[in-house]
């Protein structure tokens, strides 16, 4: 970084090696087809952020294993700048995953002592000068969920942020196989106070952490904890945005030939926060991730397809013209 330069926007967490298999994990047998790719929501963010304008880096922790140069290189082929990453003796974590184009998936994990699990605040004081001069930060309960080290981290670097005047976007993102319902409500009391835009989903998120099924009330408890600006993805048609004022729903851009819905999400808060961070109304931003979410589809695992931003743009300003003819034409 030069000399008194902020990033546009930091992501805090774990990148992942994604083995997406080529049918149903139910169905894998001795023999079925794999294939690797990159992912994790910290690296399906930053690369829709990246793609999104703006200047990137990812912080966090990776192995010591063979697949950490073809990861980080992956990184850097998608925009992202990853001269601040750590290494630690262990392994990478990965997942494997087969297509969905719902976004409702089981995923098999193998991250148990990952590298991505020693994040700590010992880590986000190496980063301290980068997180005080960023515009914004994104991470997310994954992340908190990963250790109890790397659960103080994503509240260290995020009251970092905070403190600093900058903006940040954190997804709950609750996952029952990584952590209890009672440490993801207790990481969500301590970060949805810190948080400028927390990105969530119902019913699965929200019906865990602030038990309820429906959007709007959702976001209210959101907001209640804390939170400043909620945004609610309720099925594949639709999202809450919930700014304070006024509480309204938002329809998404259909993808017509849908592959996998991985990342989708991730890659609506990497762009929604990217443009926030550079400039545009709250409104603006919120279009733009949508649109992005729903390129997103078209590729396979979480970072098989990050649209360019003109493409996000020409998306949303499609979209929007087709809601004002009311889809005529």
């Amino acid at each position: 970084m030069a000399p008194g330069a902020g990033y546009d926007v930091l992501v805090l967490g774990e990148v992942l090696v994604e083995i997406h298999a080529g049918t149903a994990l139910r169905d894998a047998a001795d023999g079925t087809p794999a294939r690797i790719s990159y992912s994790g929501d910290a690296l399906n963010a930053a690369a829709a952020a990246a793609a999104a304008g703006a200047w990137t880096a990812l912080l966090t922790v990776v192995g010591d294993d063979e697949l950490s140069v073809p990861l980080l290189h992956r990184a850097a082929e998608l925009g992202v700048d990853v001269s601040h990453v750590r290494r630690a003796p262990r392994p990478n974590g990965a997942y494997l995953l087969a297509s969905d184009t719902e976004g409702d998936r089981a995923f098999v994990y193998w991250r148990t002592h990952s590298a991505g699990s020693t994040l700590s605040t010992r880590h986000v004081e190496s980063w301290r000068s980068l997180l005080t001069g960023t515009k914004a930060l994104i991470t997310s309960g994954i992340t908190g969920a990963l250790s109890p080290s790397s659960r103080d981290a994503v509240v260290a670097a995020a009251g970092t942020v905070y403190d600093a005047g900058g903006h940040v976007s954190y997804d709950p993102n609750f996952r029952p196989r990584l952590t209890g319902r009672a440490e993801a409500r207790e990481l969500l009391a301590r970060m949805a106070p810190l948080t400028g835009l927390l990105k969530t989903s119902c019913p699965a998120d929200a019906q865990a952490l602030v038990g309820t099924g429906e959007p709007r009330a959702a976001a209210a408890r959101y907001r209640a904890l804390g939170a400043r600006t909620v945004v609610v993805t309720a099925g594949a048609g639709r999202l809450l945005l919930d700014d304070g004022t006024r509480a309204d729903y938002h329809p998404v851009p259909v993808n017509p030939a849908p592959v996998d819905a991985t990342g989708a999400g991730d890659c609506f808060t990497g762009t929604a926060t990217a443009r926030l961070a550079l400039g545009d109304r709250l409104a603006d931003a919120v279009a733009y991730g949508t649109a992005a979410a729903s390129i997103s589809v078209s590729g396979r695992g979480g970072t098989g397809r990050v649209p360019a931003f003109p493409e996000t743009a020409a998306l949303a300003a499609a979209h929007a013209a087709n809601r004002c003819t009311g889809g005529r034409g």
